[in-house]
């Protein structure tokens, strides 16, 4: 049988393919059911989530080369707990901040986590906005991973977080914006692929000590409580940057220290205290060494003593017996015996 010809304004007619059994040859239409043609006997439910993804925020975290093992872990965690983000491989330290732009813009990131590790023991994280910017450079402190805490809570993989400010971030400008940028980061968008369309865990960001605190609780469905799950870490601000990772500088924080500077001033404080120490020392040693203070004699301090009677001189001329130990004299006596009984009992 010869083919279709196709015709130049449109494809060939093709006959449509029967339903599964269905009775050959072309029967008369299906008599719509009384209950209306909405429902059918075997529909397909509808999906939980029915909305549509808007928001396409997009994380990536990665970090440079030399991070420890607890940096790793960390930034797994983050990982887990936001669905939205995307990994990449470690970054040499030779490379400039600036290749990270081209980085997010290669993997589709518009937001992105770096965690900058220096000295091996010196751990900086930067949020940024790519490639627009702003960005915020962090000192990270006081980090404790997931499988380090061993915590009661736990959490839904892929569910969404409520996200919880301390009063402060809307009292001064630059914690305003950094409430924007963990807004942006850290909040999972609603009707993403690879999240879960429920809300059982919160991130709590406090500020204390001119740091902040983060931490990640469980919601309980029964009272409300929350129960902690984990990482946590603290963040101290360092600079807040107009660009990302770069340019004007929007705001230095006035109370930072850097971590050269702090064990710097360890270090003063035990050699302070060592030299303290060998002070007093010296000054003990020196006082051991002056010369003590003559007191004057005293003329009455005689008056009570009375003088001795003074014993006469006796002169021996005749020398004096030696004393004979008892016991060795015993002990002579005793083998006498003995030799006078083997004596006689010899001539007997």
């Amino acid at each position: 049988m010869a083919a279709a010809k196709r015709k130049r304004g449109g494809a060939a007619t093709r006959p449509r393919k029967r339903a599964r059994g269905a009775p050959n040859g072309t029967g008369p239409p299906a008599k719509p059911s009384p209950q209306g043609a909405e429902r059918e006997e075997h529909s397909i439910p509808a999906p939980i989530s029915k909305g549509k993804w808007k928001n396409k925020e997009r994380v990536l975290i990665f970090s440079s080369r030399g991070i420890n093992f607890r940096t790793r872990h960390l930034m797994q965690d983050l990982r887990t707990l936001m669905p939205h983000s995307k990994a990449d491989t470690k970054m040499d330290r030779k490379d400039k901040l600036f290749v990270i732009n081209e980085i997010c813009e290669i993997k589709n990131c518009n937001k992105c986590i770096f965690f900058e590790a220096k000295k091996k023991q010196d751990l900086y994280m930067w949020l940024s906005n790519s490639p627009q910017g702003p960005s915020a450079k962090f000192l990270v402190q006081n980090i404790h991973t997931l499988a380090e805490l061993k915590m009661t809570g736990n959490c839904l993989r892929g569910s969404r977080p409520l996200l919880s400010f301390d009063t402060v971030f809307d009292q001064e400008a630059h914690y305003a914006l950094l409430k924007e940028l963990f807004i942006q980061i850290f909040s999972t968008p609603q009707y993403h692929p690879k999240s879960q369309p429920f809300v059982d865990h919160v991130f709590t960001f406090s500020i204390t000590d001119n740091r902040i605190w983060f931490r990640n609780y469980q919601i309980i469905e029964e009272d409300a409580a929350l129960v902690e799950i984990g990482p946590r870490f603290v963040l101290n601000l360092i600079k807040i940057f107009q660009g990302s990772f770069g340019g004007p500088t929007l705001y230095e924080n006035p109370h930072y220290q850097s971590p050269n500077m702090h064990r710097r001033m360890t270090r003063l404080a035990v050699a302070a205290k060592f030299r303290e120490k060998q002070q007093v020392k010296d000054l003990q040693k020196l006082r051991k060494k002056e010369e003590k203070t003559i007191i004057p004699e005293d003329p009455t301090e005689t008056v009570f003593e009375t003088p001795a009677e003074e014993k006469p001189l006796e002169i021996e001329l005749v020398k004096p017996q030696l004393k004979v130990n008892l016991k060795k004299k015993k002990k002579l006596f005793q083998r006498q015996r003995k030799r006078q009984k083997k004596l006689s009992g010899v001539g007997v």
